[in-house]
């Protein structure tokens, strides 16, 4: 014996199908952006801007204690404490080399930004 009642069933019904539409509508592709200009497929051609490894990785980093760190307290940090060894990458220095291969504990490690 069912206990749900007819009312019960067209509004989960009308849901599944307000849903379904909605996704129907979200899926279309329209042709054009909002001005109506058709736009460029970019994924035809690769624009390089920088050469191979224009982006220099730090494969020896050399630290200083944080008290000597010429950093400012809330400047954004990646830490990383691994067998009690402790090393701390600036945000600033890692927009310039975006990694740096660095041994921490004894592990090998890639930091990346």
């Amino acid at each position: 014996m069912s206990t749900c009642s007819n009312r019960n069933r067209t509004h989960v019904y009308g849901s599944i199908f307000g849903w379904l539409g909605l996704l129907l509508i979200l899926g279309c592709s329209f042709p054009g952006n909002a001005y109506g200009q058709v736009e460029k497929d970019i994924t035809a051609e690769i624009h390089t801007v920088l050469p191979f490894d224009g982006i220099p990785a730090i494969f020896e980093p050399l630290f200083v204690s944080a008290e000597d760190a010429d950093v400012d307290p809330s400047s954004p940090m990646i830490g990383i404490d691994l067998n009690g060894e402790q090393h701390a990458y600036s945000s600033i220095m890692l927009n310039h080399h975006e990694i740096v291969n660095d041994v921490v504990g004894g592990i090998p490690i890639a930091t990346t930004w």
